[in-house]
């Protein structure tokens, strides 16, 4: 590996390297791949393990243990609470998530200009970053694979006259086997930062930054195979900061940059149902659920979500006798959601602890799109063939036809933990609106020399479709630019 080559030569301590990218998950590990593959002397650093993608079943309470922050438990606190998830092994979220993939919308973009004055950001000029994430990554349809449980979805929107469609997935679908292969950061663009001789050193986590004589120094620490926790120091002309939409802002403001850093977070906050059909739509086996109700969208979205019977019986676990319920009906249940664009949340650092505290404001008209999405929802569900629905919100009651969607209020009423999400973004806004940015147009941070963001914290803003694809897309565009100015 030829920055801890470098570091052992210099006989200090210190791992020198031209370019440090801090994190490997999806704008990390395109960071990374494309300055390894210019020739770049790279090394990219993970606070998770490098683990393969068959290490844990998917969705598993093994996957959550050795993939997940925290074993999946993260929280924003507020009146109304929020639980998140973030990946933490090589590859990042991508590890853990399903793979849904899209191109930004537009109007997205266009939004993005108009209100961060991001320069250089619009679909056409965004298309070939697309393409090239995609050549790398492999994104493809289900289609006649796609399992009954995500069809209903789409057939009780259409019977609705909505818009639904089924989302592709970074994954190599083998339909005569009836299986296929993430696409995941791990499997394709990590791989390719390795064979360009990049070094990776998993395990490492970077406390802070700081600037001396032309250079960034980054210290943390790294675990050795025993557990134990050893101090590493990095010396780097260029640092990437690609540690996600948390902590991103955590290891700026833990290295005193801070104008625009972790005030901004936003989220896209979901709220799930339980519903239960007159037959079997859960078979063992089944691909991950793909289709989508866009008919509402940038408002809210809707979807359906992962539903073995562990995930069920954890959507239902606020009702009496549930994993009874579960065990007697799982192959007739399926578990879905709606989701915003509302909410926003700040990321700040406490003395003594290592994890960031997160701070979450819903407004009335954040919890009334969400009231009515959930609404829509059901109404979907039930043109469906739904017998029964159990909304997975504290206090509500099961639903049994359309007529008892009445009673339900018009502002979501959601106690701790029953609003969720599994994307995480916009905490360092991207523009040259240094009013509201904290990066330029293409990552760069405001007032320094040699720092970039390169992850989901530059989004302006939610995307409202899964932001993968979009994360990837912008870090391939940043890092282009970036060899193009040769980091001026």
């Amino acid at each position: 590996m030829k920055g801890a080559a470098n570091g052992a030569r210099h006989g200090s301590g210190e791992i020198e390297t031209e370019i440090l990218v801090i994190g490997s998950g999806p704008g990390g590990a395109v960071s990374g791949t494309l300055f390894a593959e210019a020739g770049r002397d790279v090394t990219m650093v993970e606070e998770g393990d490098h683990l393969a993608l068959e290490a844990a079943p998917h969705f598993s309470r093994e996957e959550m243990l050795l993939k997940y922050r925290n074993a999946g438990v993260g929280v924003a606190l507020g009146r109304h609470k929020l639980a998140w998830v973030e990946g933490r092994c090589v590859g990042g979220g991508s590890e853990v998530n399903r793979g849904l993939y899209h191109r930004t919308p537009g109007y997205v973009f266009d939004d993005w200009r108009r209100r961060f004055a991001v320069h250089s950001l619009d679909l056409a000029e965004m298309t070939p970053h697309f393409a090239a994430c995609e050549a790398v990554a492999r994104v493809e349809y289900a289609g006649s694979a796609a399992s009954d449980m995500s069809r209903r979805l789409q057939q009780g929107a259409q019977a609705q006259g909505w818009l639904a469609i089924e989302a592709p997935r970074l994954y190599r679908y083998d339909h005569d086997h009836g299986r296929g292969v993430k696409q995941s950061m791990s499997a394709t663009f990590v791989r390719r930062f390795l064979e360009a001789g990049g070094a990776l050193l998993p395990a490492t986590r970077i406390a802070r930054l700081r600037r001396m004589n032309g250079h960034w120094i980054a210290e943390g620490t790294r675990r050795g195979e025993d557990g134990s926790r050893r101090a590493v120091t990095f010396r780097a002309k260029t640092v990437v900061v690609a540690c996600g939409a948390v902590q991103t802002p955590a290891l700026l403001r833990r290295s005193g940059i801070t104008k625009n850093v972790g005030d901004s977070l936003r989220f896209h906050p979901m709220v799930k149902v339980v519903a239960e059909f007159d037959r079997d739509v859960n078979h063992p086996g089944d691909f991950d659920p793909v289709h989508q109700v866009k008919e509402f969208e940038p408002r809210f979205g809707m979807g359906c979500s992962i539903s073995t019977p562990a995930m069920l019986g954890v959507a239902l676990s606020g009702r009496p006798g549930h994993w009874d319920l579960v065990a007697e009906r799982w192959r007739r249940m399926g578990i879905y959601y709606v989701q915003s664009g509302g909410g926003e949340a700040s990321v700040r650092n406490l003395p003594g602890f290592e994890d960031p505290i997160v701070r979450v404001r819903f407004s009335q008209g954040d919890l009334s799109v969400l009231g009515e999405g959930l609404r829509r929802l059901c109404e979907a569900l039930f043109a469906a063939g739904a017998q029964r629905i159990y909304p997975c919100l504290a206090g509500y009651p099961d639903l049994h036809s359309p007529a008892d969607l009445a009673g339900l209020p018009e502002l979501l009423q959601a106690s701790d933990g029953n609003v969720t999400s599994v994307h995480v973004f916009s905490s360092c806004p991207m523009g040259e609106d240094d009013r509201r940015t904290a990066a330029n147009s293409f990552g760069k941070v405001h007032g320094t020399d040699g720092l970039y963001i390169n992850d989901a914290s530059l989004l302006c803003g939610p995307t409202s479709v899964n932001p993968q694809g979009t994360v990837m897309a912008v870090a391939h565009r940043n890092a282009t630019e970036a060899l193009t100015r040769r980091f001026h």
